[in-house]
């Protein structure tokens, strides 16, 4: 099957890293076989805004949306803000997550062998956050009120139909997963702030109703937002899957990222029903563009987590079986001690990701054993 991909490189070390991303899915496409990569490219984000005053154009916007994944770089830059104060990074970003009904933000936080966590004594950290996407806080970008330059407000917005999508969506891959590192137990973990908001305590009471479809087969577990950003640092292994509103994932991600090795180590999904688009969690990075010295790893592992979604949607066991070559090759490859600048190494980015793609090749053979 061929996949038509809209490649977004965007702004600052985008362009660096998708070359380094695409390098390895290409390597991936030849090695397993059983599907093709059609990667079309488009200019989108602040430096196209600042040429032009549009950030994204209607015809990349139509071929995200005609494709059958979004593979996206790094989007926005500080300096390039609309008259109303947001970067215009924002236009691209919600743009695609609201009219594609891009729902789910999965965010993969794993440590890999070879990379320290400033943690002490902690061996192996692996769950995930899944942040509700396009309602919540971030429901009012575009709105809100400002009167008389002297009162500001943004409002959060909680429906039932997403907090159900978002709750069900995290039981589904509980399931598809190892459970939480502490005891192998299938956990999701909902974190709000139920204490003191309706809306949070209606987010946790619609959670609580689909919890309720899955008994006995994945347990549920609640967590106050300020205790989490405790408890996470403290007993990260007591989690397998966790949910949340828009904001408090936007937060707690980055948190999480820096167990793991920092924000270039931070994979991400955003899906929906019908639409993906995989990109690194991290910024544009503007001060080291354009050194080589970028970590392409949350853009590679970006890429596997897209080959995955495309295998799932599409019924395609080789898209599947490439996403865990790209991953297993990637894990050799930190395990030898094959690392960017900032995670402590001296590998530039497209030495980091040629490892990895040596590794893929000498994996190739084991790969048909995983499925």
């Amino acid at each position: 099957m061929k996949f038509h991909i809209a490649a977004l490189p965007g702004d600052g070390v985008g362009q660096e890293i998708m070359t380094e991303g695409i390098k390895v899915l290409r390597t991936a496409e030849e090695i397993v076989t059983g599907f093709e990569l059609d990667f079309e490219h488009f200019e989108v984000g602040a430096n196209l805004y600042r040429k032009t005053g549009v950030a994204l154009p209607e015809e990349a916007f139509k071929a995200c949306q005609d494709s059958h994944a979004i593979y996206l770089g790094a989007i926005g830059l500080p300096d390039v803000r609309e008259k109303t104060g947001p970067e215009v990074g924002g236009q691209v970003m919600f743009k695609l997550r609201f009219d594609l009904d891009l729902f789910a933000g999965v965010r993969p936080f794993k440590l890999y062998e070879g990379v320290e966590s400033p943690l002490r004594n902690v061996e192996k950290i692996d769950f995930v956050i899944l942040r509700e996407n396009i309602e919540g806080l971030f429901a009012s970008y575009g709105g809100g009120t400002l009167v008389s330059d002297e009162v500001a407000t943004d409002t959060v917005v909680i429906t039932r139909k997403g907090t159900e999508k978002i709750s069900d969506y995290a039981f589904q891959l509980a399931l598809k997963r190892n459970g939480r590192v502490l005891d192998g137990k299938k956990v999701v973990t909902c974190v709000d702030k139920s204490n003191v908001f309706r809306s949070m305590a209606f987010f946790n009471k619609v959670f609580n109703q689909v919890a309720d479809r899955y008994e006995g087969q994945v347990q549920r577990d609640h967590a106050l937002i300020d205790a989490m950003t405790l408890w996470m640092v403290q007993q990260p292994q007591n989690y397998d899957v966790i949910v949340t509103e828009n904001q408090f994932g936007d937060i707690i991600s980055d948190l999480a990222a820096s167990l793991v090795g920092g924000m270039g180590m931070a994979p991400s999904g955003d899906v929906g029903y019908n639409h993906g688009m995989f990109q690194p969690a991290h910024g544009s990075a503007p001060t080291i563009a354009g050194k080589g010295i970028a970590n392409p790893f949350a853009m590679i592992i970006s890429g596997a987590m897209m080959l995955d979604w495309l295998g799932d949607k599409h019924q395609n066991e080789n898209a599947k079986k490439a996403a865990i070559l790209i991953e297993m090759a990637v894990s050799q490859t930190l395990k030898e001690r094959v690392k960017t600048v900032d995670i402590g190494g001296t590998a530039s980015t497209t030495e980091f990701a040629d490892h990895v793609v040596e590794q893929m090749k000498k994996l190739a053979n084991q790969v048909n054993l995983v499925l």
